[in-house]
């Protein structure tokens, strides 16, 4: 049986000031860097938007591969680099990966670049 791993709660003042409050903490803005730059590859956009578009916001790693006209070595590739940003959680179920979406650091992201 696969096992879901739950996520920390965040300290919302620790880690989610906007980049407009002022000057970041070294941590954070190298944290903030290191989302924004896996979402700056168009695959890994694409690969994000598609899992939201699923009804359970959850897709396997077999049901991306051919939207996105990528090996699946590939697309693993590019979601490791969107679990490694926290964006994504992976699941191990069988022999078969699945990911789902990480809403508050989408919502966190969000509030970063608020004015």
């Amino acid at each position: 049986m696969a096992t879901r791993t739950a996520l920390p709660v965040a300290d919302e003042t620790a880690c989610c000031a906007a980049v407009t409050d002022g000057a970041l903490e070294v941590d954070e803005a190298q944290r903030l860097a290191r989302q924004f730059k896996a979402l700056g590859d168009p695959t890994r956009v694409r690969l994000l938007s598609l899992i939201a578009a699923q009804p359970e916001r959850e897709a396997c790693v077999c049901d991306l591969t051919d939207p996105v006209g990528l090996s699946q070595s590939t697309v693993s590739h590019h979601m490791k680099q969107l679990v490694d940003a926290g964006l994504v959680l992976r699941e191990q179920r069988g022999r078969w990966a699945f990911y789902r979406v990480v809403d508050e650091t989408l919502s966190q992201l969000s509030r970063a670049l608020a004015p």
